[in-house]
């Protein structure tokens, strides 16, 4: 445990104390020192107080922060469905339920583990310890194509396309209800949810602008087959896009009806179709991914009833 005492100047008196800490020691974000502050590990004169108190002159600061642990992520031998694989890139046909790289409370099983042990290492470094080798991601609970750089050449013309929305992504989902029209555009900006920090929804505030293309494929009544083509790469942006215009999708519990037909694992979301130019040839290539055995069966069952 590492202990740091601050006493609070007269020329800072009135400010923030998250904001006062984090500008006296910049190594520490405002958020973590937020976190910090709730845990309990923040005083003031002896005090615990909350993130928002206002720093009087002469305070009294002493802050303990737990030493880092040295994070390291193993390779598991874990079998994947690789579709396509070269010097410079790996394309892996990713399984409902696994989570694409490591995150607090999911160390072992992901993507990263499993391709850690396949590649023995050789993975670009551009996103860390925690990524490599990780250019874009798509949820635990959607399958589907996913492309992982080998080095950081390819990874960085892999970034620019995705930046510049070049790439080619085609997903297929189940939504609720039916559709009227038989193709569409919703250009609506995406943000984090102002009350559940875990969601996010359509808001012009902190926001991002978000492209999501559909058409519809299938009708079966009270719900509807649909390809949806993604031009921005927002997080959670089929499920936001689809459930603000009335038409979550299937299986979808955070952004849809907490009760759900058909008994399914999660989103009824399936990432079919990833072009881009390959980032050592300048060629277009194209990948393409059949519905897992889950979703036929559910779109049979549709068109029996």
């Amino acid at each position: 445990m590492n202990e740091y005492e601050l006493t609070v100047d007269k020329d800072d008196e009135g400010e923030r104390i998250d904001k006062y800490i984090s500008e006296q020691y910049e190594e520490y974000s405002r958020e973590y020192i937020k976190k910090t502050i709730i845990d309990g590990n923040v005083t003031v004169n002896g005090m615990q107080v909350k993130q928002n108190y206002k720093v009087k002159a002469n305070d009294e600061i002493l802050m303990q922060i737990q030493e880092p642990q040295e994070l390291q992520i193993l390779p598991e031998d874990i079998k994947l469905d690789i579709r396509y694989e070269d010097e410079d890139i790996i394309i892996i046909n990713k399984g409902q339920g696994m989570i694409v790289h490591p995150a607090p409370g999911n160390y072992t099983g992901t993507l990263v583990n499993a391709l850690l042990y396949h590649c023995k290492g050789n993975l670009s470094q551009i996103n860390g310890v925690i990524r490599p080798g990780i250019v874009h991601r798509i949820d635990k609970e959607t399958s589907g194509v996913i492309v992982v750089a080998k080095n950081n050449a390819a990874h960085s013309k892999l970034a620019e396309q995705f930046k510049e929305h070049t790439i080619n992504r085609k997903y297929h989902a189940i939504v609720f209800n039916n559709f009227i029209e038989d193709k569409g555009t919703i250009d609506l900006p995406i943000g984090r949810h102002p009350v559940d920090r875990m969601k996010m929804t359509v808001t012009d505030r902190n926001s991002r602008r978000a492209i999501t293309y559909y058409k519809v494929l299938e009708r079966f009544g009270d719900f509807t087959y649909v390809e949806c083509k993604l031009e921005t790469g927002r997080t959670h942006q089929i499920r936001v896009h689809m459930a603000h215009k009335k038409h979550p999708l299937l299986g979808d519990e955070v952004y849809g009806p907490t009760k759900q037909p058909y008994n399914l694992r999660g989103q009824a979301l399936h990432a079919k179709v990833l072009g881009f130019m390959h980032p050592r040839t300048g060629e277009y290539v194209e990948f393409v991914s059949e519905l897992p055995e889950y979703f036929v069966k559910l779109i049979e069952k549709m068109r029996i009833k």
